[in-house]
């Protein structure tokens, strides 16, 4: 956006002289001092530690950016959730209506409030974006999705590669593909982004465990009981993620999906309503916490790659498959599936990542243009979160699901048994000793959210 701040000067200038003849005429003020911008954010956890009040100037700018922006994709939150409301970039991404609305956005302020929030508006430099000098020939980004039914691609398809194309005049264009396109089941995206075989990929620490542990971390299922402290905790860790991933492929972590809509359920052919009914259920899993939570709670997990799924609920090769509930949505489960049961709370994040080489390949306006556009749709991924979250189970519920809560006995043993006995110990035999770096930051950031601490003998110890 154009700054409106010359031409107003201009006009006070001419006021100015225009008064000169006055012989009461006040004496000029000074003018303040120019201020510099705010430094660029290290990490996102860098930035929560850092934060500061935007300079009075910047906040005017900003204020206007916010209402000229209001009402639709791209909306920012300055302290009126209702500038956020309006439509989604699409309408699968939004309420039945294709809206984000104001009570969902209510029940999720701590998003908008948060330090990570405002560290994405310095990053995404609204009032100063980088002008495009780059001229020479297109250049084009392969990206691998998880899958093209889950939201944060249809995010990506539908509203940051646009707008990456538009901004840059066509000179970067990122190309948008998917796991079952490619032939890929996951475990391997790691090895593939850093060999140059992906030049850039959604990394999910559920697929990629078994080859780096530490970064299950963020997906220790059973842990969490609402969405905001998984949040509070998934900002904490954020910089740890990305050293992992970084330093695991030599890439650039370029930013996050938010994956809304994702508390996790068991979709299945017959009710499991008690504790009873999960007892050698052939359950789909999607990584190795989550396997290890399902055999806590009775069940049989097997791995099966995301596209398999449906046939394999059809054919009746597995029983029941746990998911989120939107991506089970997206998949049309509610085909071949009558119920649900949970949730396992879920509203994690996954790093985009860039093969080192291709990064560097990038001319450097180019880098930081997509950079600032990585910004803006993290931003607009977390505004159409707030519906998302709970559209989840709604969508499948309107397909004629019927839910089962997860009554007293399945939550105490989740706990007690699952988390506790399974899930927790197993990660920390996966990554090798109670000595790594990972469990310090487990205990130091995770920990004391839900009330669990990791004891140098293994075993854990409830705090709250």
């Amino acid at each position: 956006m154009r700054s409106f701040a010359f031409p107003a000067l201009i006009v006070i200038l001419l006021l100015a002289l225009a008064a000169c003849g006055a012989s009461d005429a006040p004496a000029p003020t000074a003018a303040p001092a120019a201020t510099s911008p705010p430094a660029a954010t290290a990490t996102p956890q860098q930035a929560a530690a850092t934060a500061t009040p935007e300079p009075a100037a910047q906040t005017t700018t900003l204020e206007q950016y916010a209402a000229d922006h209001a009402g639709g994709p791209g909306a920012i939150y300055l302290g009126d959730l209702n500038q956020l409301v309006g439509p989604a970039p699409s309408v699968e991404q939004g309420d039945f209506d294709g809206n984000v609305p104001l009570d969902a956005l209510e029940r999720h302020k701590w998003i908008y409030e948060s330090d990570f929030y405002r560290s994405l508006l310095e990053k995404a430099r609204l009032t100063n974006p980088t002008e495009l000098t780059y001229d020479g020939d297109p250049v084009t980004i392969q990206h691998a999705c998880i899958n093209r039914a889950l939201l944060p691609c249809v995010l990506i398809e539908t509203y940051f590669a646009p707008n990456l194309e538009k901004r840059t005049n066509g000179k970067l264009i990122m190309n948008v593909s998917s796991y079952p396109e490619l032939g890929l089941a996951g475990p391997d995206t790691l090895t593939l982004v850093s060999d140059g075989t992906l030049e850039m990929a959604n990394i999910y620490g559920g697929y990629v465990g078994g080859e780096m542990p530490p970064i299950e971390i963020q997906n220790l299922w059973g842990i969490y009981p609402d969405r905001e402290t998984e949040f509070r905790a998934t900002i904490a860790i954020t910089p740890d993620l990305e050293a992992l991933v970084r330093d695991a492929t030599g890439g650039f972590v370029l930013n996050h999906n938010w994956f809304s809509g994702n508390d996790l359920y068991f979709f299945s052919k017959e009710p499991l309503a008690t504790l009873e009914d999960f007892q050698g259920v052939k359950t789909r899993s999607h990584s190795a916490a989550l396997s290890d939570w399902i055999e806590g709670i009775g069940g049989d997990a097997q791995f099966l790659a995301f596209a398999e799924v449906y046939t394999a609920l059809e054919r009746g090769i597995l029983e029941a498959a746990v998911a989120g509930a939107d991506g089970g949505h997206g998949q049309r489960w509610y085909e071949v599936t009558d119920y649900l049961a949970g949730p396992l709370t879920s509203f994690p994040s996954t790093n985009n990542i860039i093969n080192g080489d291709k990064w560097a390949s990038i001319p450097p306006n180019l880098q930081q243009i997509l950079i600032e556009e990585g910004a803006i749709s993290e931003l607009e991924a977390l505004r159409i979160a707030s519906i998302q979250n709970e559209m989840g189970l709604a969508k499948n519920l309107d397909k004629g699901m019927t839910l089962y809560e997860f009554n007293d006995e399945v939550n105490e043993r989740s706990l007690n048994s699952s988390v506790i006995e399974h899930v927790i110990p197993a990660w920390i035999n996966r990554v090798g000793s109670t000595d790594h770096h990972i469990i310090n930051v487990f205990n130091e950031q995770v920990g004391p959210l839900v009330g669990l601490h990791i004891n140098a003998d293994g075993t854990v110890t409830k705090t709250q």
